[in-house]
């Protein structure tokens, strides 16, 4: 692979933005320094641009059955949607089902990646089925870069207390990272189980029925099962406020818990849920969007450090699909899509003054590579690392649609203008993206993983 000397970009990081060039090699970063001077080389002048770590997204749900559909973005249009918005590493949600081995369930996603994948990848493995042997195969889960592991407190992959401690314990041998959706079962099914009549058809019976409460239980029960089994515990998806306080309680307590949420907990709320059906069935989501005073309280904590990191749980459906619960607001598939617009997005606000442009690469980049175990390659501009670059031309803006967005699905709620452009987006040296569009497919590797190291 031919070697490229970056020179005059303004290089970002949780520390600020500095000047310096960046000379690429086989695929790493070689060197950074001012004004190096390389020789027969192919030199590409930023002319004051913006560079940007590749940006890394821990929750996507890429070819995923569920809600008696599939999601309609596989690893080819989801990754290739990916890198679009400047993410160059995906970790996507295998998942284990009932009466499958862990092997089973990691061979079944490495099959879904054949149709091609457009960034790098791994894989956490959501576990459903508790035995003996499934206990036994989580240290075989390690081997195969798989050091985090997703657990379910709701829907039928959801596992009970006594089966949740031993994996916790299981994990914790390993310094495994439990991600947990965090929902009361059984508070869920009883508020589920008194919606009759027409409000059976209403979308807002979907939020009235997962309230906030529900979650914030199931994060400070979450909290102290982690501590029992000595295990790293990452809230996903935090929406609301009562979750998000339970998480800075015990990071006062010094206790190894992390928060993530989510581009649509920070910008929608519930009200969106009394609009016309098929409107507001666009933002069927679990857990549900919440009040404008929770919007606010996600993104203070992203200022002060309470939310480690911004994930996308991107989860995407065509109208067609949403419309399977037309007649009951249970059915409506729940999940959107957002990997393609979570670095634009989060570049408009550091350019808009509404968000440090450090915070943007310390949620995006830096904290999800040490949260994940890829914080010895990827994340950081730094000698020896991946050369994950995206270049933003902060004078220039795009307006996106359904019309040129990337995904396969047939709507968006983020479509809108944001200011900076992501210009072009560099994989391990090879650039993929180019003058805004996806010009190279393919080249996305497996990535292995080692322990949290946040």
């Amino acid at each position: 692979m031919k070697s490229i000397l970056f020179k005059n970009g303004r290089i970002v990081s949780s520390k600020g933005v500095a000047n310096t060039d960046i000379l690429v090699s086989n695929g790493k970063i070689k060197k950074l320094g001012k004004n190096l001077k390389v020789s027969n080389t192919e030199i590409i002048d930023l002319k004051n641009k913006l560079v940007f770590p590749g940006f890394i997204d821990g929750h996507t749900h890429f070819n995923l059955s569920v809600a008696n559909t599939t999601t309609i973005d596989g690893f080819n249009s989801g990754t290739r949607a990916a890198i679009s918005g400047g993410t160059t590493t995906i970790i996507d949600y295998a998942t284990q089902y009932k009466g499958e081995t862990l092997k089973e369930g990691y061979e079944n996603w490495k099959k879904k990646t054949l149709e091609g994948v457009n960034c790098d990848y791994g894989f956490h493995m959501s576990i459903s089925d508790v035995n003996d042997e499934v206990l036994k195969e989580i240290k075989d889960m390690f081997k195969l870069g798989i050091t985090s592991f997703k657990l379910y407190t709701t829907y039928d992959v959801m596992i009970d207390d006594a089966d949740m401690t031993k994996v916790l314990k299981e994990l914790g041998k390993y310094k495994g990272l439990a991600c947990v959706h965090c929902e009361n079962d059984g508070m869920i099914k009883e508020l589920r189980s008194e919606i009759k009549g027409a409000d059976n058809k209403k979308v807002y019976s979907h939020a009235a029925t997962r309230p906030k409460e529900a979650e914030a239980d199931c994060v400070n029960r979450l909290i102290y099962m982690c501590e029992v089994a000595k295990t790293p515990f990452l809230a996903v998806h935090i929406t609301n406020d009562y979750a998000l306080k339970e998480v800075e309680k015990a990071k006062l307590e010094k206790k190894q818990v992390y928060g993530e949420t989510c581009p649509q907990y920070l910008i929608f709320d519930d009200s969106v849920y009394k609009k016309p059906f098929k409107e507001a069935s666009k933002y069927v989501i679990a857990p549900p969007l919440r009040k404008k005073t929770d919007n606010k309280y996600l993104m203070d904590g992203i200022k002060k450090g309470s939310i480690d990191i911004v994930s996308t749980d991107h989860c995407s459906f065509t109208m067609a699909q949403k419309a399977l619960g037309i007649n009951d607001f249970r059915k409506i598939p729940g999940g959107l899509n957002g990997v393609e617009y979570r670095g634009p997005m989060f570049i408009n606000l550091a350019l808009t003054k509404k968000l440090p442009i450090e915070k943007v690469v310390e949620v995006l980049a830096e904290n999800p590579a040490k949260l994940f175990g890829l914080h010895k390659r990827k994340g950081f501009i730094k000698e020896g690392f991946d050369a994950d670059l995206v270049i933003v031309d902060d004078k220039k803006t795009k307006t996106y649609t359904e019309k040129n967005q990337v995904s396969a699905s047939d709507y968006s709620v983020f479509k809108g203008k944001y200011k900076g452009l992501i210009e072009s987006v560099y994989l391990r040296g090879e650039e993929i993206v180019r003058n805004g569009e996806v010009v190279n497919v393919g080249k996305g590797e497996y990535v292995k993983r080692i322990a949290c190291a946040l």
